[in-house]
């Protein structure tokens, strides 16, 4: 009875290191799954260039590429990046080889760097990289993040649960040994009869009911498409009542609306409107989501006949430098239009006149 109890003991604890170690396998392969990128990369001979695609772990540094990884710009056209995965802003930032940046931005704000888990959204680029594997921006991340896990709540829980059960167990232990022994006479069977109180203590089911029904709950969240990769994190999971997160498209609808267009009076005016969706309209660079909102809302104002009336001549593209972005339009009749949007400082350091009621009148402070 007692070898039974034994082997029925460690084939439950079997059980429940291998259903974990089954389901954290499984879940480690998902996740692998989805991380099977490749990237394009230049290798450059004497007397040709040949374009190759290779796995990320076959890139290293100094290698020339198309598709940024830790890069650094070498030369760039029109290249917009989307680096969701690094700050939690949507919106794509333009790339060049030069840097335009300020002393005190971020890593990432960098604009002639490039990061492993952005996105091309537009535009074409060659790059060195600098930086692949774990030596990333993102691996650093990873790594500072991959340290020793705290326990949850329900982790704690069982631990002192534990702890307990074996406190009794080691006072109840000695004692039934020694009573039993005193009384009978017969410290063989006393000694065995205290093993078997040990091992009656000893919750041999927990352990198994524990995985499995962890192991379920995982299987049902997978079904909604979301990977568990500590079993115990299901517990806490199913304790929250409300979860709050920042990250764009998961709260918000990831676009921007227009609701005001407004003059120098604060008051509504259909000409901000319309040269605002000319703007936006004919340049040929990437729209962002300020000019989609300009576009939805001038074509729900009904303003897309406009359209027929203008032709672009030509665009000056936003740099850093200017602060801004241009297009030059004609109309039927011949005349010429320029159209500049940008940042409210950069329009009003350029300006010297503002139509004011119908009149030019001189801008002052």
């Amino acid at each position: 009875m007692k070898l039974s109890s034994y082997s029925f003991m460690a084939t439950d604890k079997l059980f429940s290191l291998f259903s974990t170690a089954e389901t954290g396998l499984t879940s480690e392969e998902a996740l692998h799954r989805q991380d099977e990128n490749g990237k394009n990369v230049i290798t450059t001979g004497k007397k040709n260039t040949v374009l190759h695609r290779l796995r990320e772990a076959m890139i290293h540094p100094f290698n020339v590429i198309l598709l940024p990884a830790d890069v650094r710009f070498l030369t760039t056209k029109d290249t917009f990046i989307a680096q969701a995965a690094l700050t939690g802003e949507s919106n794509p930032v333009e790339k060049f080889s030069i840097s335009k940046n300020k002393p005190e931005d971020g890593l990432t704000d960098l604009t002639n760097l490039g990061f492993t888990g952005s996105n091309v959204i537009s535009g074409s680029a060659t790059a060195v990289v600098l930086a692949t594997g774990n030596d990333t921006y993102l691996g650093s991340m990873a790594k500072s993040l991959s340290g020793d896990r705290a326990k949850t709540s329900f982790e704690r829980g069982v631990d002192s649960i534990s702890r307990l059960l074996i406190n009794m167990m080691l006072v109840m232990v000695p004692v039934v040994f020694l009573i039993n022994g005193f009384a009978k006479s017969d410290w063989t069977n006393a000694f065995l009869f205290a093993i078997s109180i040990a091992v009656g203590l000893t919750p041999e089911m927990l352990p198994v009911i524990m995985t499995t029904t962890l192991a379920k709950g995982a299987v049902s969240m997978s079904k909604h498409r979301v990977i568990v990769r500590t079993l115990g994190a299901i517990q806490t999971f199913g304790e929250m009542d409300i979860l709050c997160t920042d990250k764009t498209g998961t709260l918000t609808e990831d676009k921007i609306v227009l609701e005001k267009y407004m003059n120098l009076h604060g008051e509504d005016d259909s000409r901000i409107l319309r040269h605002a969706y000319l703007n936006s309209y004919f340049q040929t660079g990437l729209k962002n989501l300020i000019d989609l909102a300009i576009i939805n809302r001038a074509a729900k104002n009904g303003l897309e006949p406009i359209l027929e009336k203008y032709s672009r001549v030509d665009e000056i593209p936003f740099d850093f430098s200017r602060g801004r972005m241009s297009v030059v339009l004609t109309d039927k009749t011949g005349k010429r239009q320029l159209i500049t949007k940008g940042a409210v400082e950069e329009i009003i350091s350029i300006s010297s006149f503002v139509e004011m009621s119908g009149q030019i009148v001189p801008m002052d402070e």
